[in-house]
């Protein structure tokens, strides 16, 4: 494990950001819509359009809320104890927040010709680490100063879920059946929702499961779909030892799809599994719709994953 600058490294994974000192903060910690980590932002900071956090009206100062695995705290705070010595001057502290012991660090860096100071926090959330990201360029230090920031930190919380809702507002589709999930879970800012019976901490591949996403691509001939259909099912993460069964088109909302499905193991304990995944093609991208269960459950499942394709609209 390398200095505390690996948080930006982790943060990527989900998502790429682009006087007198501050005293007051808000009155009550914010979450970003879909998020289960919440601070209580400083005075001027409104929330992001472009990410999920919080920004200045000019965009200049950032603030970047992200999941991490869980076993993503653990590892730093052992990074810290054993590593201390930290390049840049990036001295690592702790904090105390509502969730318990968070560990950041500040540090002046550089983009270009663009000095601004830059914070990292993580912070355990349970079934999950939680990530904060600060950017405050150099001219406006002196308004959200080193303690000013600390403080905003400091005001982090965890909720352990997201309204239902709330998740489903974000969606670039309307769900009208939910399958009788145990779980509903947005997937960060990629416009994906997850459907599962299990949890992070047995993971999700050893009870039933679907993935609901919006496609960028999508073949340009209709001669092409056979190809685009297996090629997208080959690459399903977390897949493994896949082979395919059946591969054909078919009609899902009076619209073009195809439909693959997928003898495989799954997970980190290659758990058999049967998958489905449904792609239906559109002018603005295609609609993939993946469906997992363990083999023994898979008759079971089935036609709760069609309940839910078949209520899935446009907005």
């Amino acid at each position: 494990m390398k200095h505390f600058r690996l948080f930006s490294a982790f943060a990527l994974l989900v998502v790429t950001m682009g006087g007198a000192s501050v005293s007051a903060l808000a009155a009550d910690p914010v979450f970003p819509p879909g998020a289960r980590i919440g601070i209580t932002p400083l005075v001027g900071l409104v929330p992001a359009k472009a990410f999920t956090g919080f920004e200045t009206e000019d965009q200049s100062v950032k603030v970047l809320i992200a999941e991490l695995p869980t076993a993503a705290y653990g590892e730093v705070m052992n990074a810290f104890k054993t590593n201390p010595a930290i390049a840049n001057g990036a001295k690592p502290e702790s904090l105390e927040t509502s969730a318990g012991t968070a560990y950041y660090t500040a540090e002046t860096a550089k983009r270009g010709s663009v000095v601004f100071r830059h914070y990292s926090m993580i912070l355990q959330g349970g079934t999950f680490s939680g990530y904060v990201e600060v950017q405050v360029p150099e001219n406006a230090t002196k308004i959200y100063s080193d303690d000013a920031v600390r403080q905003m930190l400091a005001s982090a919380v965890i909720r352990k879920e997201v309204p239902v809702a709330e998740q489903l507002a974000l969606m670039p589709f309307k769900v009208a059946d939910l399958g009788n999930f145990k779980n509903v879970r947005a997937l960060g800012a990629a416009g994906a929702l997850l459907l599962a019976d299990g949890d992070e901490t047995e993971g999700f591949e050893v009870a039933p499961f679907m993935v609901i996403g919006v496609m960028g691509a999508m073949p340009t001939q209709p001669d092409d779909r056979a190809r685009f259909a297996e090629q997208t099912a080959r690459a399903i993460p977390g897949m493994h030892t896949g082979r395919i069964t059946m591969s054909e088109p078919v009609r899902i909302d009076g619209m073009a799809g195809y439909e693959t499905r997928i003898d495989a193991t799954s997970g980190r304990n290659d758990t058999p599994v049967t998958l489905v995944q449904w792609l239906r093609f559109g002018s603005g991208g295609s609609l993939r719709i993946i469906g997992s269960a363990p083999r023994d459950q898979w008759e079971q499942a089935f036609p709760r994953f069609r309940a839910v394709r078949d209520g899935i609209e446009p907005r």
